[in-house]
Parts: structure tokens; C-alpha cells; sequence
């Protein structure tokens, strides 16, 4: 008669698969809880501690940690010397091992780092020639199904359950390095981490990769020790195409952005920059508004907004090719306007949480870096001019500061009343940015702002910024020729503030 060892933290759909194994005359064995269940339930269960004559200790620490346990799990039974062994210290063996981990990522701490689980996950997984492990009651239906059509867990099963037990220890064990590493006051806070591990499993098969001949996926991250996912988990598709890589890949960037803003804010992204961005007093006022930004390059953008869709602004929105509209809701009206479009994605989610890493491939490893966070605190900037900036303008340039280190370097960005009206994006040089951003605002921008994510290295961006009519600009400063910069606002009777604070993006 085969065993199975069943002890799970996870108790959902336990009841019901010791019930399948034992009809299909498996014997059951298991601990504590576990076993209570199972028992209650009707099920006849051997509990741990009447084979191993031990019972629980340590205030349940050790359990199951025991010859007679891990013996029966790693037992070869091709090997006529485990056989004998089995026989002279009367172990029995162990045929399937179902167990679950003590759930760290709820509430990180020493106590819920499982000891005796992962130890018999690993043992089945590593043994898995011989033993099936199940470490998701997902699982519990389609391995009871697979034993009754086949009379037991065929050898590819047990290969790809082993594999996805160790995935499962390597996620749990991430997610403790990840706990010891916030809570590590010795640690030297101006350093990252001297080592990183990644658990990611795939949550979402996309439509391709950045080409139609590239696979694409999202993947979502196991090791968090907070309790909570990222906003892609609680995102609801209400109409449309599944989703490419680049669809993923801008609306994070459109997402990420509306929230930088209070107000009632639109933004469009196309290609991860933003091509059009606006705060108004209505949500309505403010898609129209970001998207007279750039017409042209909105066409088959991404459209974020920061408060719910109305019919209203769905109707304004519709007639304008759109690949993604992401908002935290939808009005009453809206939805039907919206997913009228059979290929525009309408999505719903929560705000994003502030990323802490981000990280690129290179040869062989990955690039790290600290996330750029975008800091509006006039009170710490210098205004470098004669001219101070007006009540209008300083409300003006908070707004295009965060355009700006949204878009990629070298980046300018013109602004006038919270709307973006140029944008020069990803030049190689500082003055075609300008001139970019000054050819798009097509004077629209006349008595606005202008942002520079990065010093002026020479006065010729500045100049093409003045002769666009802008009237106040915003760098960080830090050029061996800020003097010159600086001489050429007074001259132009300008006002310039310096922010301390580069925002490159690559």
C-alpha cells in the first residue's frame, strides 16, 4: 500500500485530498494540525509521532525532522542497500509528500521561517524518481486525477512537481534573505546588497515581446516581505487584445507618472516617453489637454489618468487610436463607450507602490541601481537669477520637473498652466532637445517653463529655450559653465532655479 505524507500550513482542499488518496487505497500519515483535520474529516491518518516516538517539541520546531521521516522520503528503491536499511531500522517508505511552507511573506520573522518543511520538500523533490511532492494544493485534484487514470504519478509528473518544489524553497528562502537585509541595522545603508535573489514566476503569457518573433511574459515577484504585490495583480482588462510586451512596458511608465500629480492629471505615452501630459481641474480637461500636446506621436499611445474615466471624457477618447487606457475606475457609461472599441485594452488598478530597485541585463549579471525618485522640494532649490520665479511659474516648474525625469535624456520638456506643450526626448545633444521641445510647443509654450533634466553644458540649449519665449527654467545645475548659463538668463531677464538633482533616464 502506497504513503503519503500530508502536513501543510495551507489547510484549503486538504480534507478532500486525503480523502481521494485514501479511496484510492493510499495510507495516509501526517502531523498536528494537519493530522486533526484529516482525522476529523473521517479519514483514517497515522500521526508522525507514532513512528518516530517522538512527539512534537521544541514548541513544535521539531516535528518531523526524524530517520523514520526523512528515511522513508530519501529512500532509493532501486538500491538494494537503502532496501536493507529501510528493513533493519523498520522504516517504511514514502511514496508522495504534500506539504506547504509556514507563510513568511505575512509576517516576516524568525518564528515563520519553516525548518522541517522545506527540509522534507526538498528531500521528496531531490528523491522524486520515487516520490511525488506537492507543494500547492492547485495541484492536490490533477495528481489524485493522474494516479487514478494511471495507477500512480507517472515519472515526468514527479520530475516537473520536483521542479517546482524547488522553486518553491528558493522563492521562501529569497524572501528571508530579502527580510534580513531591511532589518539589518549594521548594515551599511549607502551600499546595496551584497547579494540579490530573484524568485519571479510568470503571471501573464503576452501577445509577444517587443516584436511579433520575440516570446514575451510578465513576471511577478515572490521574495516580497511586506504582504503585498505589485500593481500589475490587481489589474482588471475589461476589453481588448491581450497585452504586449509594450503595451506592459508603457503603461507602467504612463502609470508610474499620473501619480507623481495630485490634481486631476492625463498622461500619454508613447514608446515609454511621455508625448503629452496635463493637470486641469477636471479629469476631462486634462486628457484634452495632454493630448493637444502631440497629436501626432498620441497616435497608438498609452492614456493614464489619475481619477475615474466619466462617459464624458470616454467619448473624447475613443475617436483617437489608443492601444491602452488604464484608470482607477470607470464611471457610470464609460465602460460601454470604451470596450465599444473591440482593440483598445481598458484597464482598471490600484496605484503603484515606490520601487525600490531597478535592473537591467548585461553580459553575464544584471545592472542595479537604487530607483530615481523624483523630489519637488522647492524649499532645498536655489533660484540662481536676478529674477525670481512667479507664483505661476514656480507651480509651473514643479510640474515640468516631473515631466521631465519621466522622459528619456537628454530631455527637455516646455510647460505653461500644469500642460505640457513640447517635448524633446532621448537626443544626444541638449540643444536639438530644445530645439524639439520648441518646434512641438509651436509657441504654445510663450511666457511658460522649461525643464532640463540635466545641466546646460553650453548656453545654446538656454538660448533656443528663450527665443521659444520660454520665461523661467529648471535644471539641476552642476556645469563647469553655469556662470555662462546663468549670465545668459539675467541677460534674457529670465528666472533659473538649480535643483541639486540630475534625473538622467537611459
Amino acid at each position: 500500500m502506497p504513503t503519503a505524507l500530508v502536513s501543510v500550513y495551507d489547510k484549503s482542499g486538504v480534507a478532500e485530498f486525503a480523502r481521494e488518496l485514501h479511496a484510492l487505497g493510499w495510507s495516509l500519515l501526517s502531523s498536528g494540525g494537519t493530522a486533526s483535520v484529516i482525522a476529523e474529516a473521517g479519514i483514517p491518518v497515522t500521526d508522525v509521532a507514532e513512528i518516530t516516538g517522538f512527539p512534537a517539541i521544541l514548541g513544535h520546531r521539531v516535528v518531523t525532522l526524524h530517520p523514520k521521516v526523512h528515511g522513508g522520503i530519501l529512500a532509493n528503491r532501486s538500491d538494494e542497500a537503502h532496501l536493507a536499511d529501510l528493513e533493519e531500522f523498520g522504516i517504511d517508505p514514502i511514496d508522495l509528500v504534500a506539504v506547504n511552507l509556514y507563510p513568511f511573506s505575512s509576517a516576516p520573522g524568525v518564528e515563520l521561517i519553516d525548518i522541517g518543511g522545506p527540509a522534507m520538500v526538498r528531500a521528496a523533490a531531490q528523491n522524486h524518481v520515487d516520490v511525488a511532492v506537492v507543494v500547492s494544493p492547485d495541484a492536490y485534484q490533477s495528481v489524485v486525477d493522474e494516479i487514478r487514470e494511471h495507477g500512480a504519478v507517472r515519472p515526468s509528473t514527479r520530475r516537473q512537481l520536483a521542479r517546482d518544489a524547488f522553486a518553491h524553497t528558493a522563492a521562501y528562502d529569497a524572501a528571508i534573505v530579502r527580510w534580513f537585509d531591511a532589518t539589518d541595522d549594521d548594515s551599511d545603508r549607502d551600499e546595496l546588497p551584497r547579494t540579490l535573489h530573484f524568485a519571479l514566476e510568470r503571471a501573464e503569457t503576452l501577445r509577444y515581446g517587443e516584436n511579433p518573433h520575440q516570446l514575451g511574459a510578465r513576471y511577478r515577484d515572490l521574495t516580497g516581505t511586506d504582504g503585498t504585490s505589485g500593481w500589475w495583480e490587481s489589474v482588471t482588462q475589461h476589453g481588448g487584445k491581450a497585452m504586449s510586451y509594450l503595451n506592459v512596458y508603457d503603461t507602467e511608465a504612463a502609470w508610474r507618472l499620473v501619480h507623481q500629480f495630485e490634481q486631476p492629471t492625463a498622461v500619454v505615452v508613447k514608446h515609454a516617453n511621455p508625448c503629452g501630459v496635463a493637470s486641469a481641474d477636471t479629469i476631462e480637461e486634462a486628457y484634452t489637454n495632454a493630448h493637444l500636446c502631440d497629436p501626432v506621436s498620441a497616435f497608438g499611445g498609452i492614456v493614464a489618468v489619475n481619477r475615474p474615466v466619466t462617459r464624458s471624457m470616454a467619448e473624447s477618447l475613443v475617436p483617437v487610436f489608443t492601444e491602452v487606457v488604464v484608470a482607477p475606475g470607470y464611471e457610470e457609461g464609460a465602460l460601454e463607450v470604451l470596450t465599444a472599441k473591440a482593440n483598445l485594452r481598458v484597464l482598471s488598478a490600484r496605484e503603484p507602490q515606490a520601487r525600490q530597485l531597478d535592473v537591467r541585463t548585461v553580459d553575464g549579471g544584471l545592472l542595479i541601481q537604487t530607483a530615481d525618485d523624483v523630489v519637488t522640494d522647492r524649499q532645498n532649490w536655489s533660484v540662481v537669477t536676478d529674477v525670481e520665479p512667479t507664483a505661476e511659474q514656480w507651480a509651473d516648474i514643479e510640474f515640468a520637473w516631473q515631466v521631465c525625469a519621466a522622459v528619456s535624456s537628454n530631455a527637455i520638456v516646455f510647460a505653461k498652466d500644469r500642460q505640457a506643450f513640447g517635448i524633446g526626448a532621448g537626443q544626444q545633444n541638449r540643444l536639438d532637445s530644445s530645439r524639439i521641445a520648441a518646434e512641438r510647443s509651436a509657441g504654445r509654450a510663450e511666457g511658460g517653463v522649461c525643464a532640463s533634466d540635466a545641466f546646460f553644458p553650453f548656453r545654446d540649449g538656454l538660448d533656443a529655450a528663450v527665443a521659444a519665449g520660454i520665461r523661467a527654467v529648471v535644471q539641476p545645475g552642476g556645469s563647469v559653465r553655469d556662470d555662462e548659463v546663468i549670465a545668459a538668463a539675467n541677460e534674457a531677464g529670465i528666472a533659473m532655479v538649480f535643483t541639486g538633482r540630475r534625473h538622467f533616464r537611459h
